[in-house]
């Protein structure tokens, strides 16, 4: 079976962990901070902080950004979960933003509808590695003197004119799960050029602790959000080799876009002008009227492993039964969640594999039409 993704990883990340595990210091220590130094250095920010999921790093951010509980922040409706669920956790309420079909990411056009009086921050995805339009989300967000946290869990090391993902608003949080650029097996990370968030962002992460030089005073209700040494080893060893992985993951997406141009049913991926992809995923659009999920069980059945691009969060029951927002204020979001198609990507795939999902895929598509 061809994987939707197998991380890099080899014998320069198992002796990374055998030395923290020799070293005894297991708990987050030098090789979290030498990991928050390597990832400030690549997003050009002066802070970074890592965290035990970027869940938590969402969670975290918007808590330091001054969210409290009855608070609205905008979200796009297209991205995982976690997205909607770091909003819930901080007792505030996740609006929902159609997005762009072509880039699968918010459209900055319906920021201004859905902002009210108790909107406290703009929270957008760069979907897929994608960075969103930032310099119309940016603007929603000067207008009305709120933050910007950016969702960039699949975008580390794409860039937005010139600047990197992380670096686009006030805030940006990283995740390193094995299906990221890169991996710490589980883990997030913050970004921040504001420095009083970042005092907040340092306190909070670990128990609202300030360290003296005897003991610790604890000024805040904060929480254990930090990452471990042994996770942070792994991400010391996987920032090596970060540019390869990106070299790789844009020059098998050319193969794949080059290949796909003779199916018409299917729409490769759009990278507007100024904006270089990270392609932490290669998702394409299925025509309307296409079963995507027939497609994913007959690729299956060929011996390649396909899924959905991402959820359209309205659509899922918790959301659905609490917020009661229906199809038509969203069509493009419901549109991606039944049609979107996410193919094998991973530096290890060769050119000819490539080109066996997309020959595979147009079989399939044939086969139902």
């Amino acid at each position: 079976m061809m994987r939707l993704n197998v991380p890099l990883t080899g014998a320069e990340e198992l002796s990374a962990v055998a030395e923290v595990l020799e070293s005894g210091y297991l708990t987050q220590g030098p090789r979290a901070a030498e990991f928050e130094r390597q990832v400030a250095q690549l997003v050009d920010v002066p802070h970074a902080f890592a965290t035990s999921s970027a869940t938590t790093g969402l969670h975290l951010a918007l808590h330091a950004a001054g969210v409290e509980a009855g608070d609205e922040v905008i979200i796009p409706d297209f991205s995982f979960p976690a997205t909607a669920n770091a909003v819930i956790q901080q007792g505030a309420v996740p609006v929902f933003v159609d997005i762009d079909l072509a880039t699968f990411n918010m459209n900055p056009e319906l920021i201004a509808a859905a902002v009210t009086e108790r909107t406290k921050a703009i929270m957008p995805v760069h979907a897929f590695g994608l960075p969103a339009d930032m310099d119309g989300i940016n603007a929603s967000a000067a207008k009305i003197g709120v933050p910007v946290i950016e969702d960039a869990a699949c975008a580390l090391g794409g860039t937005y004119r010139g600047r990197q993902a992380g670096s686009l608003g006030t805030a940006g949080v990283f995740s390193f799960h094995p299906r990221k650029i890169i991996t710490t097996g589980e883990g997030g990370l913050i970004t921040t050029a504001d420095d009083e968030l970042a005092e907040r962002v340092a306190v909070l992460r670990t128990h609202g602790a300030v360290r003296g030089s005897h003991y610790m005073s604890f000024i805040d209700a904060g929480y254990n959000y930090r990452l471990s040494d042994v996770h942070a080893a792994i991400g010391v060893a996987q920032m090596v080799k970060l540019e390869y992985i990106l070299q790789q993951r844009r020059a098998l997406a050319k193969v794949y876009a080059d290949a796909l141009a003779s199916i018409e049913s299917v729409a490769a991926p759009v990278v507007p002008e100024g904006t270089e992809h990270a392609y932490q995923s290669y998702v394409v659009l299925l025509e309307a009227g296409i079963d995507r999920n027939s497609v994913i069980d007959a690729m299956r059945e060929a011996g390649i492993e396909t899924t959905l691009g991402t959820y359209s969060m309205h659509l899922q029951p918790y959301f659905r039964e609490r917020y009661g927002i229906v199809d038509e204020q969203l069509p493009n979001a419901t549109r991606a969640h039944h049609s979107a198609l996410t193919l094998p990507l991973y530096p290890q795939l060769g050119e000819e594999e490539v080109r066996r999902v997309v020959d595979t895929l147009r079989n399939v598509l044939e086969a139902q039409a």
